[in-house]
């Protein structure tokens, strides 16, 4: 159960950025530098630090800026699914779970980032951006997310399950909306 929950805090960090949190795996556990990462582990470790680093400075300053938002917006959907479950494999491979959990927690993983992710675009579109001080909270989110995983996982998983929470319920204020802004963009037309 501590390896799903684990699971769920790296799999939410992925869903909020892609490089940061294999970054922060790979800086905070520096003995073994991504070698259970699934993938990472069969580039070399001195590239992969450049590569991550690279990117989690894009991320984090791209994000920013509405330009940044939108091309990242793009990237991520694309890729946190995929980073999810990477991500989730590699904490239940380290926690030498059976392989089909690991392969059900990779699924899950890859899911909730890719929920995550879902949500962030559509209140992205909705409000034209961003606000800034959201943008700090995910890279805060983010980091701490990663951190939990491996030091509190009770409390990263649940802070994930949290997360999950807020994005259904927000996902269902944002389709409130849109039916609100069609229904009245229709009697607008009607009365034309």
């Amino acid at each position: 159960m501590i390896e799903l929950l684990a699971a769920l805090s790296v799999s939410a960090a992925a869903g909020m950025r892609i490089a940061l949190p294999l970054l922060v795996i790979g800086l905070w556990h520096s003995d073994q530098l991504w070698s259970s990462v699934p993938l990472l582990s069969l580039i070399n470790p001195s590239v992969l630090l450049g590569i991550l680093t690279s990117c989690s400075l894009f991320e984090l300053c791209a994000s920013k800026k509405l330009l940044g938002q939108r091309f990242l917006q793009l990237s991520q959907l694309l890729l946190s699914p995929i980073v999810g479950a990477i991500m989730g494999i590699a904490i239940a491979q380290a926690a030498q779970a059976p392989t089909a959990f690991v392969w059900i927690v990779g699924i899950v993983s890859s899911l909730l980032a890719l929920v995550l992710q879902l949500v962030q675009v559509g209140w992205f579109y909705r409000l034209r951006g961003l606000p800034l001080w959201a943008v700090w909270i995910q890279d805060f989110l983010c980091i701490a997310l990663v951190i939990f995983a491996f030091d509190a996982p009770h409390q990263g998983g649940l802070i994930a399950l949290i997360l999950l929470w807020l994005a259904i319920r927000s996902s269902q204020q944002w389709y409130r909306w849109y039916l609100g802004k069609n229904s009245n963009l229709k009697r607008r037309r009607s009365l034309r």
